[in-house]
């Protein structure tokens, strides 16, 4: 097959899975096997089979298909016990610093407890809070914001950061298990931070409310081993992918000027932000390269519902509405994507 026509396959293969997913409802329902299909169509134009590719498509997946069955298993048995901590964190430091402390935990420690866990872990907390919708509904935003971010520090803690690991992990890069947290952590853990004080505002003021977000129904084993099977899948999907689109990576995506690379990935507001990274990062990119692109995955990634794990995940489990929130997400992520802007073009090396 000529270049010209892999060139052409690989962009239709791309532009299906941009667009599809966001525009079709069956797709959106079956992404994983969507994503899949298209992984394996992609190494199939591009000729990149391999005993190597396959290996690391049935194995990169298990540690974050792992650690989402097991610590989704260990909250199952304590959750129980979450009132009783919070209402003593709460006496203890008062309803504000509570949340900033739950928000920052969550939003760190989803980088080792994985995004999903640490989203259900939200639902439940927001669930027991019991005040104003509005407020609640903003805290959601705000907490998705940090475990978004937090999230992308390890291998474990999403899929598109299983996936950067796994693109990066042979030379020039050879990123390890803590690659993203010496790529992005200097931008990450302020910004979590940030996210824990802006869901703690206010926080004193607000007035009960028995009728507040309430989390749809708690998880069983059944669904939990699901869901652990789905990651499992979708990372598989995304290695397979980000594999055969690599030749269209190369020769288009790695070309682009950095400030592009940022903006252009705010459409991670509207398609999930480990797609975009599977189809878009190469081991031929640059390190600052990396981070503009990796910023502006996840920063864009809170502002809409779809655009990560955590926002589909609490707003589902929550009742958010898409209108309830892109009116908290969209002002804070815009004027995010900004400053993030700014400070990288100055900053980042």
């Amino acid at each position: 097959m000529s270049d010209y026509l892999i060139i052409a396959g690989l962009a239709l293969i791309m532009g299906m899975t941009l667009v599809l997913p966001f525009s079709v409802k069956r797709v959106e329902e079956d992404l994983e096997a969507f994503l899949f299909v298209m992984g394996l169509a992609a190494v199939s134009i591009s000729g990149l089979w391999s005993l190597h590719l396959i290996k690391e498509a049935l194995k990169e997946p298990l540690a974050i298909t792992c650690t989402v069955a097991v610590v989704g298993l260990l909250f199952r048995k304590v959750r129980h016990r979450l009132q009783g901590w919070l209402n003593a964190l709460t006496e203890k430091m008062g309803l504000g610093l509570t949340i900033f402390t739950v928000v920052a935990f969550l939003g760190l420690g989803s980088s080792f407890f994985t995004a999903i866990v640490a989203a259900i872990m939200l639902a439940e907390v927001v669930t027991l809070l019991k005040l104003d919708r509005e407020y609640e509904v903003r805290l959601t935003v705000y907490a998705c914001y940090a475990i978004g971010l937090g999230a992308a520090l390890t291998p474990l803690g999403e899929p598109l950061s299983t996936i950067v690991v796994a693109k990066l992990k042979g030379p020039p890069h050879n990123a390890d298990f803590f690659y993203l947290f010496r790529q992005v952590g200097a931008w990450v853990l302020p910004g979590v931070l940030l996210c824990a004080a802006l869901a703690a505002r206010g926080a004193g003021k607000v007035r009960p409310d028995p009728v507040g977000l309430v989390e749809d129904a708690q998880d069983t084993v059944k669904v939990i081993f699901l869901r652990a099977a789905k990651v499992y899948l979708f990372v598989m999907a995304l290695i397979f992918l980000g594999a055969g689109l690599t030749p269209l990576a190369e020769r288009f995506v790695a070309r682009m000027p950095t400030w592009a690379l940022y903006w252009v990935n705010s459409v991670s507001a509207i398609l999930d932000n480990a797609t975009l990274a599977a189809a878009e990062i190469s081991p031929v990119m640059t390190d600052r390269q990396i981070t503009f692109i990796l910023m502006g995955l996840l920063v864009s990634g809170g502002m809409l519902i779809p655009g990560n794990i955590p926002n589909i995940i609490s707003s589902a489990k929550l009742g958010i509405k898409s209108g309830e929130w892109a009116k908290a997400a969209l002002p804070f992520g815009g004027a995010l994507m900004l400053v993030y802007f700014i400070l990288l073009t100055i900053l980042a090396k």
